[in-house]
């Protein structure tokens, strides 16, 4: 669905010296600064996978979607979505697609959602059984149905969310690129929009591109993800693996020991042990040390609780970054 060979957006910028005689200057003289904010990147997805998309701020994530979405061009390289380039924004691939930024709004501010819901089904041109039938089914989905006809901009942020959704999705569209979609939103919010777009793409085989930074909505709606940093490709692949990409598996034993009976300075042949104010134990080893290293705890004195974690997905990127 999704097929993207060496795609490269280099954006140049003027740098502009500080103070009045610096801005003067610069009416002659101008100095410039060229910045990839996507290198050579490549990757297919299949029609109907939900993949994640994930980097640090200024990775290039959102340069790349809009490259995908026709809205800039790029440097270098090439993409094809559908088998449509996005480069000639033709209708008909206009028509495939949908691109929800958590940051920029689609609906009008000072208009119920529902006038911007009927104004897309004329740009769309939705035959008006299609748009009814689709509008019900989304509007019940998201609960939004006694909002329909509340001005936007009075609408809870978790709500104008919902109302972006609705409005990306009127068109049935086979491919949906989503910028940072439950940024801001309340644990509610994020929970229902997560259950939404798993209940969407597993009914509709929708082909969904995820950039986001709360890595819940990673681990519960993508099995891949391709990871990005200042503009390359660094991993692509299963995210049960991105663990051992980065190096060895970690894993993290917690435990509280029972009426003080471990030294604060306690310390493990596997590992740096760590002791919090309530005096619970964290250490982090290797997988294969699991076993040795409860045995080492267990038999260094009396434990009132033990637990075996895996690292956090946000610890393991935060490795893989630095290691680029």
């Amino acid at each position: 669905m999704i097929e993207v060979r060496n795609l490269t957006r280099v954006f140049r910028t003027y740098k502009k010296q500080p103070g009045f005689w610096g801005g003067v200057r610069g009416l002659f003289k101008r100095e410039f600064e060229e910045l990839a904010a996507a290198k050579d990147i490549s990757f297919d997805i299949a029609e109907g996978e939900f993949v994640g998309f994930l980097g640090p701020n200024g990775a290039g994530k959102t340069t790349t979607l809009k490259m995908l979405s026709g809205l800039i061009y790029p440097t270098s390289g090439t993409a094809r979505v559908a088998g449509f380039d996005p480069t000639k924004r033709e209708n008909a691939y206009r028509r495939l697609f949908a691109l929800v930024l958590g940051q920029k709004n689609q609906l009008w501010w000072d208009l119920p959602a529902i006038e911007s819901f009927l104004l897309l089904k004329h740009i769309y041109g939705l035959d008006s059984a299609q748009y009814q039938t689709t509008l019900d089914e989304l509007v019940t989905l998201l609960g939004v149905k006694e909002k329909l006809n509340v001005m936007v901009r009075e609408l809870s942020l978790g709500e104008r969310m919902k109302m972006e959704l609705i409005a990306a999705l009127l068109h049935r569209p086979r491919v949906l690129f989503l910028d940072e979609p439950t940024i801001g939103l309340d644990v509610v919010s994020q929970k229902a929009v997560r259950s939404f777009l798993r209940e969407y793409n597993r009914k509709y085989r929708v082909t969904i591109l995820l950039t986001s930074h709360y890595m819940a909505d990673i681990k519960e709606l993508c099995e891949r993800v391709i990871v990005i940093h200042k503009g390359i490709k660094i991993y692509d692949g299963a995210l049960d693996r991105l663990e051992s990409s980065s190096g060895s598996r970690k894993k993290i034993i917690k435990f509280l020991p029972q009426n003080g009976s471990f030294p604060d300075s306690w310390t493990s042949r596997y590992g740096t042990a760590t002791r919090n104010d309530e005096g619970q134990y964290t250490l982090n080893v290797d997988s294969e040390n699991i076993i040795p290293a409860s045995q080492e705890i267990l038999s260094s004195g009396p434990v009132a609780d033990i637990t075996i974690e895996d690292v956090p997905l946000e610890d393991v990127i935060a490795e893989l970054f630095q290691s680029h």
